[in-house]
């Protein structure tokens, strides 16, 4: 029998098979199929199509780049080589004549120079030769030749710039070689940069004089004018370093959550190219995006492909899901009604797999939950009222005790009128408590019980007691559970006496959609050791009794948001707080 049990028990396949096998079947072994071969087939060799194109682009922009450079080192190099004009400026004659081999032969040879070339060269010659005239176009302000405009030229001593840092870091002459790219003075304020070169007496070639120095001033845009990220792409980034790894000049600005990626490769594709014999590179950031770009056409073809594929075994999945959806949702029917509480509702299955086992199991338990709550429900409902009503009825024997023996001590006395006042006051004490056997009262009548009491004790303790309603009107349309305030009042005029005197301030307010009664002394105050004591174990004895009694009826019939709390200074005084919430009479 058990051999026929099982043997029922393996003729159907698990459902979780059946989800799984449709799913791998018809939808995701395809789609990764196909995803894996393309992007196997195209990724690469169009990553690397991409890459050869973009080193195509930045070879002609740093050809671009390298001829400006050679462009600017020939105009140098048209007065380095000039014999003519070196023999003209170690010549020192002075007077006319000096005026007119400037004016006639040496002038003419820096005029040819300056615009032998189409870029806006400002010309800066220092000579050694302080007979020929200094020649300015425009003023040597403040001893600063950086004022010069562009395709022009000035001549000055070379004793303007012999304290220079500049000229006197300048390396030790090599004929032919010895030139350096710097920016001096002002130009990167005016954002430029300089070619700097000697002028040699090139008559002795092993003993080379210096007879001038020459400053070539450029403005960088102009010599990587074609340094222009649009040539490559939307996103890109091209810049210009020293051999320091300073920018001198960047096209495009990377984003500022690129800069602060971990990994910055992640989103750009960093690509570099020397400047020829100059220690400068061309560095280019070129986004992903661009590198991908090319392949683009390919991935929406696939996308297309497994679109395709997806509607079609999709539509085909329907029908074989259909047999399992309808009677999930039967399912889901029944737990959704268990959740909005209604364990009434059954479901029918017939068969031998896993739904009628499940539907089974579902049956039972929503008979079981339903039975255990209705039992539990009863219980616990009975067990609140009955600790309810025992904290409820644990006051009036306490308040009764001690005002009897109030009156007992007036009579002793023969004090027959407080005697007789003390009755009344008790017996409209009474009369507010009993309220007909009802728990929740209006909080008027709860303040009119606090007054009843204090009556009583005006009786007993006379001048020595001044007591303080401050109560806001506000509170008046709600109730509250009875008896919350007179135990502290007790409490305080039984412990809290400094003195012969003592103040009471009975405050009752909104805070919210709460109601905050406080009840506060000025009396003996207490140490924070003492509040815990009163709301631990041991507070039901003495004055932690009634502390304690009013604090657990509260949180047993609001939640243990809401209840007693003690704040004292030993000297100074003590405040009770009663927090309860806003609730309107039901009845």
């Amino acid at each position: 029998m058990q051999a026929q049990t099982q043997t029922k028990k393996r003729m159907y396949i698990p459902i979780g098979f059946k989800l799984m096998l449709t799913y791998m079947l018809f939808i995701v072994i395809p789609v990764i199929v196909i995803g894996y071969v393309s992007n196997s087939m195209y990724q690469n060799s169009i990553r690397t199509q991409t890459e050869n194109n973009i080193q195509g682009t930045l070879l002609q922009i740093r050809d671009n780049i390298e001829y400006k450079l050679e462009d600017v080192k020939r105009v140098s190099s048209m007065l380095y080589f000039d014999y003519s004009l070196a023999t003209q400026l170690r010549s020192f004659r002075e007077g006319w004549e000096s005026y007119e081999r400037t004016t006639k032969l040496v002038l003419p040879k820096f005029d040819i120079a300056v615009n032998a070339t189409g870029m806006n060269i400002a010309m800066s010659i220092f000579l050694e030769n302080n007979s020929l005239p200094e020649v300015y176009h425009g003023s040597y302000e403040r001893e600063n030749p950086d004022l010069l405009g562009d395709r022009a030229y000035n001549l000055y001593h070379l004793s303007r710039i012999a304290e220079k840092s500049w000229y006197k870091e300048f390396p030790e002459e090599k004929y032919a070689e010895t030139m350096e790219w710097r920016q001096v003075e002002r130009d990167a304020e005016f954002n430029r940069i300089s070619l700097l070169r000697r002028m040699v007496d090139s008559l002795y070639p092993k003993k080379l004089k210096e007879i001038g120095f020459m400053r070539l001033s450029v403005k960088i845009p102009d010599i990587f004018q074609s340094v222009d990220f649009g040539k490559i792409g939307e996103g890109t980034v091209l810049s210009i370093r020293d051999e320091h790894e300073r920018v001198m000049y960047q096209s495009g600005v990377l984003p500022q959550q690129v800069l602060q990626a971990e990994n910055p490769a992640d989103h750009y594709l960093l690509l570099e190219e020397p400047l020829g014999s100059m220690p400068w590179k061309l560095v280019a950031h070129i986004p992903t995006t661009i590198i991908q770009r090319d392949a683009q056409k390919i991935r929406m073809l696939i996308i297309g492909v497994c679109l395709v594929c997806l509607l079609v075994f999709t539509f085909i999945g329907v029908f074989v899901s259909k047999y399992f959806s309808v009677r999930i949702q039967k399912f889901v029917s029944v737990l959704n009604a268990f959740r909005e509480g209604d364990l009434h509702k059954r479901m029918f299955y017939r068969g031998r797999d896993e739904f009628s086992q499940i539907a089974t199991a579902l049956n039972e338990m929503g008979e079981n939950i339903d039975g255990l709550i209705k039992k539990v429900y009863l219980t616990q409902l009975q067990k609140k009222e009955a600790e309810l009503e025992m904290l409820q009825s644990q006051i009036n024997p306490h308040f009764l005790y001690n005002t009897l023996s109030s009156i007992n001590r007036l009579a002793k006395f023969g004090e027959t009128e407080k005697v007789q006042q003390t009755v009344l006051e008790l017996a409209k004490f009474y009369r507010l408590t009993l309220n007909e056997g009802r728990t929740m009262i209006p909080v008027a009548s709860e303040l009119e019980q606090a007054n009843a009491y204090l009556e009583i004790q005006k009786i007993k303790y006379g001048d020595r007691m001044e007591v303080i309603f401050d109560i806001d009107p506000n509170i008046w349309p709600y109730v509250t559970m009875k008896l919350i305030l007179q135990p502290f009042i007790e409490n305080v005029l039984k412990h809290a006496w400094c003195g012969d005197r003592i103040h009471l301030r009975i405050v009752g307010q909104m805070e919210g959609a709460d109601i905050l009664f406080r009840v506060i002394d000025d009396g003996i105050g207490m140490k924070q050791e003492r509040i815990d004591q009163l709301f631990g174990p041991e507070g039901y004895m003495n004055a932690g009794y009634g502390i304690r009694n009013v604090d657990q009826r509260i949180k047993l019939q609001y939640g243990s948001q809401y209840g007693v709390s003690i704040y004292s200074r030993v000297g100074i005084g003590t405040s009770i707080q009663i927090r309860i919430p806003a609730q309107r009479s039901k009845s």
